[in-house]
């Protein structure tokens, strides 16, 4: 058969490469911002744009989104073509893809530092770049699949059942929790409220993690690993059951993440079964890797790259093992809302996605610019450096979790709690320190990498279109001897998305639409009434500063929370909630109860100059909020788009709700002009201080002490 010559196309890899390494450098500069506001206020230098509040989603999205979004690109545009012994489908889409993703990262991170966000963790972009990205996306699968089906060769490997599985499920958790009720350009509510949209979140949260973190790593990992290694991956069996588990186990464990809260108990339980399910495929698939290395730990010890490979994987091991233990509830009522999930989640992005896009960017670069890495010995550094830069890292995070867990828990032999809040935080700062350090000493790794590559690009010439000749794909494929029931699917990519769309949405159903349907996991509470048009711009302003970035709205049923925050929490309280507010961690104290705590004027005071009111805080003071005005030509939208979403407004109700707003608002100045605090009725402070003096305020509460003898 007359073989037939084409070309790879390395350009759109080589773009892909350099937005990995630019957007890392960029997204773990802002994390080492955030790790130093957490102990240093002043860091947070006074203005809007820089609080922790808006850097950290920034940080989160650019090293999810940026870094590892753009290193998957990387991976799949390299290996695919090469697995499918084709070019990409269409230079076009694959400039389209490349820049649509640019585009969405700079409109990300414009957005987010003023302040538009959508309040929901690594989903707070607002509604037109949601809709930005599933074009970006569909773009990248037409050319994906396109060059799937003009390939070469018959079988599918392994890598590629990977990116199906990614582009299919990405799409699915996208659209579902991207559904929102847009009241102006840049805003938008929730289409889900409460505890509803707690499970969509943590649904499509968790699976972002496994789905866009994760599987396509996976098979990045299959094909440059053995590449790397130059050897055969361990078991294409082993493959084969990991992948399919995987896929649908792990669609099922979101649920893990709100142990203990108002989710109905049967979803918490069902993602704390299959959490535990999970062990088996993720750790199949970290002894394949490991396995694919049987004989060559010699070359181990010598090669950089795969002395960064190794440790990607093994993190990926420990980070696997560690979430579903999390997942138990006796271990999570210590570790949630503690850094022992930052220590968790670093393990992760730091060990398994940081140093395997190190190890493939040692590895490709020389690749595509035709000369060897400019210098070893850097990169054995880089490793060296790095690996320091992790330990520092976690090793600080899980003992300020264990501190954090064992002191709010502590009580007093006359049964009172033993430490304040504020206690429990600056105790634990010398540790956020040393966090600080790891992560520097990281960052200062990645720049080690920069150097390396920059001059090794220098001494090389690009090979933009690698010449390449394979024979074409025979229009039916003849089988000999026995063939395996798997040999069907690999063959045939539709039938794999399919399969992949079918076994990830199971989960998903089962999971979601239950909750709501069946009324009794939601039980309604008379007393719950939807916020006034001043508490609702409260609120948009808490969302808007980032304020659940810090601080949780919900308290668990435990004896310490009881008796440090009030009564616990219950389902019907959200009802109005668009988007829910729970957090996910407890930087400062829960504020699911801190309407009518303190007065009007302890509030003003406190996001003024947060130490007076609590000397030795670490929380940054929001001055503009004394300033700027409400937007109150905004308030009408804001209350159809409500009504909307079924929160029961009276007919008409849009027309004069500012003038509630503004009855409600002169009520606040008031109060605090009985403090001897003068501003205007018109400030944002106002608003937001509606707000926090109304929540947790429409149940009765029980009194603290029978709270606690409960």
């Amino acid at each position: 058969m007359q073989l037939e010559k084409f070309y790879y196309d390395n350009k759109t890899v080589k773009m892909f490469a350099y937005a990995t390494m630019l957007w890392g450098i960029v997204g773990m500069l802002v994390g080492l911002l955030a790790a130093v506001q957490i102990y240093l206020p002043a860091a947070n230098f006074g203005l809007p744009i820089t609080t922790f509040g808006r850097i950290r989603p920034l940080h989160t999205n650019a090293v999810i989104f940026a870094f590892v979004g753009n290193g998957i690109f990387m991976g799949v545009y390299y290996s695919l073509q090469r697995l499918c012994k084709a070019r990409m489908f269409n230079d076009t889409l694959s400039k389209i893809h490349f820049w649509g993703w640019q585009l969405i990262i700079v409109s990300a991170a414009v957005t987010l530092l003023a302040g538009f966000t959508t309040g929901k963790e690594y989903a707070e972009l607002e509604w037109p770049i949601d809709i930005a990205i599933t074009l970006v996306w569909v773009v990248f699968g037409i050319n994906m699949f396109g060059t799937i089906l003009k390939r070469r060769e018959s079988h599918l490997y392994v890598a590629i059942w990977f990116f199906i599985a990614t582009w299919v499920t990405v799409a699915m958790l996208h659209i579902v929790n991207s559904f929102e009720i847009p009241f102006s350009f840049l805003k938008s509510y929730s289409w889900y409220a409460g505890v509803q949209d707690a499970l969509v979140q943590w649904w499509y949260g968790h699976n972002a993690v496994a789905f866009f973190l994760t599987t396509p790593y996976l098979g990045i990992m299959y094909y440059f690993l053995p590449k790397a290694a130059n050897r055969p991956v361990y078991s294409y069996r082993l493959s084969i059951i990991h992948f399919w588990a995987l896929i649908f186990i792990y669609i099922w464990a979101g649920p893990h993440h709100l142990l203990y809260t108002a989710l109905p108990d049967w979803a918490q339980s069902l993602g704390v079964v299959f959490s535990i399910m999970l062990i088996a495929p993720s750790w199949g698939g970290m002894l394949n890797g490991l396995f694919t290395l049987r004989g060559a730990w010699d070359k181990v010890r010598e090669d950089p790259i795969l002395k960064f490979m190794v440790v990607a994987i093994t993190c990926y091991g420990m980070a696997t093992l560690e979430g579903p233990l999390l997942s138990l509830k006796s271990v999570n009522a210590i570790s949630h809302f503690t850094d022992w999930t930052i220590a968790h989640v670093h393990v992760g992005a730091l060990g398994w996605n940081g140093f395997l896009t190190f190890g493939i960017l040692y590895w490709l670069i020389p690749r595509m610019f035709n000369t060897p890495l400019y210098s070893k010995r850097l990169a054995t550094n880089h490793f060296w450096i790095g690996t320091i830069g992790i330990i520092l890292y976690a090793l600080p995070m899980y003992w300020a979790g264990f501190e954090q867990a064992m002191m709010w828990k502590q009580f007093t032999e006359d049964g009172t709690l033993k430490f304040q809040f504020l206690e429990t935080v600056t105790h634990i700062i010398p540790l956020y320190v040393v966090r600080s350090i790891g992560g520097l000493l990281y960052l200062v790794g990645a720049f080690v990498m920069i150097y390396n590559l920059i001059k090794t690009i220098k001494a090389g010439s690009f090979v933009a279109n690698e010449a390449a000749e394979a024979a074409p794909l025979p229009a039916s494929i003849e089988t000999h001897g026995k063939q395996y029931w798997h040999r069907w699917i690999e063959a045939r990519p539709i039938q794999m998305l399919v399969l992949s769309l079918v076994a990830v949405a199971i989960g998903g159903i089962l999971e979601l639409i239950p909750t709501f349907l069946i009324k009794s996991n939601i039980p309604t509470i008379a007393s719950v009434k939807p916020y006034t048009p001043l508490e609702l711009q409260g609120r948009d302003i808490y969302i808007r500063e980032g304020c659940y970035t810090c601080h949780s709205q919900m308290v668990r049923p435990f004896r310490d929370e009881v008796a440090r925050y009030g009564e616990y929490s219950k389902a019907g309280e959200f009802v109005y909630d668009h988007p829910f507010q729970w957090g996910s961690k407890r930087t400062g104290p829960d504020l699911a109860r801190i309407g009518g705590k303190y007065p009007d004027s302890w509030h003003y005071n406190h996001m003024l100059e947060p130490q007076s009111m609590s000397p030795g805080s670490i929380m940054p003071s929001y001055p503009w909020l004394l300033d700027d005005e409400i937007d109150t030509a905004i308030t009408p939208a804001k209350i159809r788009a409500m009504q909307t979403l079924g929160v029961p407004y009276p007919s008409g109700y849009d027309q004069i709700a500012n003038k509630d707003l503004m009855q409600q608002a002169a009520k606040i100045a008031k109060s605090l002009q009985a403090e001897k605090i003068e501003t205007d009725s018109n400030k944002e402070i106002i608003a937001l201080i509606a707000y926090l003096q109304r929540v947790g305020t429409d149940i009765k509460m029980m009194p603290q002490t029978e709270a606690v003898n409960k």
